[in-house]
């Protein structure tokens, strides 16, 4: 898992894991504003769809953990997610550069739910201040 973030090199990983509860997708709901039906109404099968966003938060946990600005977000949504979902998201540093002042890292994820079929993936370049 990466620690120090000006020490991240490309290959660098990190994990996280995290199952997402009802709670989790109304008050989501109340943030965002995405009211979609699919939200807020079960379906056939009981669940509450998760929001694409909600899911990705997973990708945003690492960056916050690094002090991590974002410039650009690249998400594809490969099927969706529940409440009651478990998601992992592996990721791994592609780049890493120095500029005066700042490290900029491009960091490619990608998403599985607890029966480890993909539901998101993306890429993620941004900086660190230095």
């Amino acid at each position: 898992m990466i620690s120090d973030k000006l020490s991240i090199k490309p290959g660098d990983t990190f994990a996280l894991e995290r199952t997402f509860t009802e709670q989790d997708v109304n008050t989501f709901t109340e943030i965002s504003g995405d009211r979609g039906e699919h939200h807020v109404q079960r379906d056939a099968k009981g669940r509450l769809m998760l929001q694409g966003l909600l899911t990705a938060t997973l990708a945003t946990q690492f960056g916050g953990s690094i002090d991590y600005l974002a410039t650009e977000m690249t998400f594809r949504f490969h099927r969706p997610t529940f409440a009651g979902d478990t998601i992992r998201c592996d990721g791994v540093c592609e780049t890493a550069r120095d500029e005066p002042g700042r490290r900029w890292y491009t960091f490619r994820f990608t998403m599985k739910n607890q029966l480890g079929k993909e539901v998101l993936s993306g890429t993620v370049n941004g900086m660190v201040l230095t």
